[in-house]
């Protein structure tokens, strides 16, 4: 279907809708329904009209051309229409694509160490760190979950929620594999090594976006280890809950209380399930997998921290930089920016396609 084609659809359901909400005939369920519909394709029928506007006003404009008298002024104001155009045919475009219901939720962050041992786990730590950074930059609520970590300041698992307005559509391009080149603290020879840490970020989900049925759970005790307070290893207050119908495992042991460490796993259980319940959908549906750039592969190598050049690259945009540094201190905007343009780039061409 051509985008020509797709407006006047958009076009004719308003008003399709417009007559329905005037004829009284909608019980209060369609109404409301039809309502929200009407109101949310409102915004793109008021751009379509200011496409095509201009479009018939670069139209006449070029008739007006002809007359040797207005040539000057017509050519003028074609040459503006024309470069507005394409502004406003992006701009419908933009609003044509699919939302991502997901996009205005919370995330669920959770970084594992790789391969690499020790130094994978001070990576991962590293990688916690910067997003905490990033974070705070944006006013966002960072809260700590669970840390497990190697008792010299590296992570082997560290889960955290990131709150505010728009997260998960800012950070959900980071899952992946993020891979470090430098040289350890312990390396006497100075020969660089490589390592990497696994990046997940879900969206959190309400109770009422996925069910879980209590007997579907398997619920452990156990005493907790590391730091958090006077309770630990005194009693059974870390909690493991494994989701028997799935096989997911969650653990958690980072607050004092059992019950506030099975709150948390549970909020941690239900963002897997919503997620791994899309992975599904997406695999079923040709039409509705990921673009380059919003993987799932978890396995997949999207980002290499070279600390000897300084340098950051992603490998599915091309972005590459020399400010490691800055960008582990929580400047990452840039990085993910591409991220969005990549994605945005891919999506339009699949809506022209």
């Amino acid at each position: 279907m051509s985008l020509l084609q797709k407006l006047d659809q958009v076009v004719a359901r308003h008003a399709e809708l417009q007559a329905a909400l005037s004829g009284g005939n909608l019980d209060s369920q369609k109404f409301v329904a039809a309502s929200k519909e009407y109101a949310d394709l409102g915004p793109l029928v008021e751009a379509v009209g200011e496409l095509r506007k201009a479009e018939r006003e670069l139209k006449d404009t070029e008739a007006l051309a002809a007359d040797p008298d207005m040539k000057a002024m017509a050519e003028e104001e074609a040459a503006a229409l024309r470069k507005k155009l394409p502004e406003l045919e992006q701009a419908v475009k933009r609003m044509l694509l699919p939302k991502d219901a997901a996009d205005e939720k919370n995330a669920i962050l959770e970084i594992r160490a790789g391969t690499g041992g020790e130094e994978a786990a001070l990576f991962a730590a590293d990688l916690f760190r910067m997003y905490q950074r990033y974070a705070t930059e944006h006013r966002w609520k960072f809260e700590i979950m669970e840390l497990s970590d190697t008792g010299i300041g590296g992570y082997k698992e560290a889960i955290a929620t990131v709150s505010g307005k728009g997260v998960f559509a800012r950070l959900k391009f980071e899952s992946g594999v993020h891979r470090v080149q430098r040289v350890p603290a312990t390396e006497a020879s100075g020969r660089i090594h490589t390592s990497a840490a696994t990046v997940a970020v879900l969206p959190e989900a309400e109770e009422f976006d996925v069910k879980i049925d209590e007997k579907d759970l398997r619920i452990d005790v156990f005493r907790s280890s590391g730091k958090g307070g006077q309770s630990v290893n005194t009693t059974d207050s870390a909690v493991r809950i494994t989701h028997l119908p799935t096989g997911i495992v969650v653990s958690c042991q980072n607050e004092k209380s059992q019950l506030q460490n099975r709150e948390q796993a549970m909020r941690i259980l239900r963002a897997r399930l919503l997620q791994a319940a899309q992975d599904a959908a997406d695999a079923e549906a040709s039409d509705a997998r990921r673009s380059q750039v919003r993987t799932v592969d978890r396995s997949e190598r999207i980002r290499t921290y070279n600390f000897p050049e300084n340098r950051i690259s992603d490998h599915r945009t091309g972005y590459k930089a020399y400010n490691l540094d800055q960008v582990l201190d929580g400047d990452l905007q840039p990085v993910l920016d591409s991220c969005v343009q990549l994605d945005l780039a891919d999506r339009l061409a699949a809506l022209e396609s």
